[in-house]
């Protein structure tokens, strides 16, 4: 019989194993993309789902400082995948979007990564596959509790 792993140990294997996934998803990433950060990631992501957004939204949505966040933008902006274009309703906000590179740069990647992952849940037995699924359910209620 296995013995049961304790707490901290299974909490250490379960934080690799999500590291390893996240590293293997990101490896079939556009390379241009490869390079960016969590946030500029995160950021592109919202844009292409949400549309249009201030910098302060895009900062409070990812939970980072406005710095950080105008960083993060900078470098986005610099290589023309996302634009500032004055708000539709208020003269004194600037909106965020992505540009048609951005766009293209966007759907390029998740075909990649769904494609990738899609290969790999196929490689699964239907009852692993369903508790995968589940697992999935999981991880998004603790993503927004936090």
């Amino acid at each position: 019989m296995i013995a049961r792993k304790s707490s901290g140990v299974a909490v250490e294997d379960f934080a690799m194993a999500l590291g390893l996934l996240l590293r293997r998803m990101r490896a079939d990433a556009p390379t241009e993309l490869q390079e960016f950060s969590w946030t500029q990631k995160m950021v592109l992501s919202r844009l292409e789902k949400d549309g249009p957004a201030t910098a302060a939204d895009l900062a409070r949505a990812e939970g980072v400082k406005p710095q950080s966040m105008g960083t993060a933008l900078g470098l986005l902006e610099k290589m023309r995948l996302v634009e500032r274009k004055a708000h539709p309703t208020d003269g004194r906000q600037i909106n965020i979007k992505l540009t048609a590179r951005g766009i293209t740069l966007r759907r390029n990647t998740k075909a990649a990564t769904h494609a990738w992952l899609s290969r790999a849940i196929a490689e699964l037995d239907r009852q692993e596959q369903t508790t995968l699924f589940k697992a999935g359910e999981l991880f998004k209620r603790m993503a927004e509790k936090s």
